[in-house]
């Protein structure tokens, strides 16, 4: 799901039947839909270009024009492409392409991968969160689980940090130069940012069992992370506050 505040859109990606419904986001209408065919996942918006980008199928991101919902363009990958991040300052998306073993760098002018990167032996590379400024790209990765840390300049691996099970949603705090991961484990691994070559564990907080899915809001300074409904225990949302 994406907020397009400026244009007062909201955007949902639906995994079954593979559509992308655009919502007014006052009245919460259905006013459009892009159809991609198959596992419509996650979304992104460009601010600039007002273009939305969305992961799909077996290996594609298709392109929205944000002004008036249609769809403008498609960007061919070797797989299902999970987490990805758009550079604001560049213009360039890195991909997470786990069934292909590979980070792929999307040319979002030319529409195009001009490069794969690898993610220091660790497959699996599902989350993903950008330190555009310190030009690193932090990607988790469940097998084994580890944080990689890659240069986005020449995409080489800068270093690597163990964390928790099953890794699944990533942030990067650049206030505190922090990365949270959330993982489904049961554990928030938070990795300190010593500088832009070194990361060191500094602490795992407890949540339960399967709660992987979460959002890093710096406005709020908190950490929300789904917890899914398992046996006894009921679905919620947990809030955590960033001290």
């Amino acid at each position: 799901m994406l907020p397009l505040f400026l244009l007062n859109r909201l955007l949902v990606a639906n995994d079954k039947g593979g559509v992308c419904n655009i919502y007014d986001a006052n009245s919460f209408q259905l006013i459009g839909k892009v159809d991609f065919g198959d596992d419509a996942d996650n979304v992104r918006y460009d601010s600039a270009l007002k273009r939305i980008y969305v992961g799909f199928g077996s290996g594609g991101i298709g392109i929205i024009n944000a002004v008036d919902g249609k769809q403008i363009g498609l960007v061919k990958l070797a797989a299902h492409p999970e987490a990805f991040e758009l550079e604001k300052q560049g213009q360039l998306i890195f991909v997470n392409v786990p069934n292909a073993r590979q980070v792929a760098i999307v040319d979002r002018v030319k529409g195009e991968v001009i490069a794969t990167w690898k993610t220091d032996g660790a497959f699996g590379n599902f989350p993903m969160a950008l330190d555009e400024a310190n030009h690193r790209l932090f990607v988790g990765c469940r097998l084994p689980s580890k944080l990689v840390v890659l240069d986005t300049a020449s995409g080489k691996t800068v270093t690597s940090v163990a964390i928790s099970g099953d890794p699944d949603d990533l942030s990067y705090d650049r206030k505190r130069h922090r990365v949270y991961v959330i993982c489904g484990a049961g554990k928030i691994d938070i990795i300190e940012q010593v500088d832009s070559s070194t990361y060191k564990p500094l602490a795992k907080i407890d949540t339960a069992n399967g709660a992987r899915t979460g959002l890093f809001v710096p406005e709020r300074e908190s950490l929300f992370v789904a917890v899914p409904h398992r046996g006894s225990r009921q679905a919620e949302i947990r809030r955590y506050q960033i001290e």
